[in-house]
């Protein structure tokens, strides 16, 4: 009985540490873009790289944001597969404190990928 204890204690030993040894990978949603801090009345700006993924040539037909305080473009209207665009982003942070969130909505003319959210954050300080 005490091998069996022994052997249990030692493959837990082993398996914490096999556990330990293994690397953690964060992963980064290309869709979303964390300011972090940023004072009251800064306008911040971010640029989404948008690569047409689909095996037809995929068309923009909008841009559209959650709030007048984002304003948002795409560079091109129409990207062939494997073609990218910059979508570019511009939030002013007047009249907001504390956690923001807001969103911008690119439409396509693809059934499958009719509407692409990317999102943008920040904490306003005064």
């Amino acid at each position: 009985m005490r091998k069996i204890i022994s052997l249990f204690v030692l493959s837990l030993f082993i398996f914490q540490f096999a556990c330990a040894e293994k690397e953690v990978k964060e992963v980064i949603d290309p869709h979303q873009w964390d300011f972090g801090k940023a004072k009251q009345g800064e306008v911040l700006k971010h640029d989404f790289l948008f690569t047409n993924e689909t095996k037809g040539v995929l068309n923009i037909t909008s841009v559209n944001t959650s709030c007048g305080c984002t304003v948002s473009q795409s560079e091109k209207k129409s990207l062939k597969p494997g073609e990218s665009t910059v979508i570019n982003v511009s939030f002013n942070s007047r009249g907001y404190l504390g956690e923001v969130k807001q969103f911008v909505y690119m439409n396509t003319d693809n059934v499958d990928l009719e509407v692409v959210k990317f999102t943008i954050k920040s904490e306003v300080t005064k």
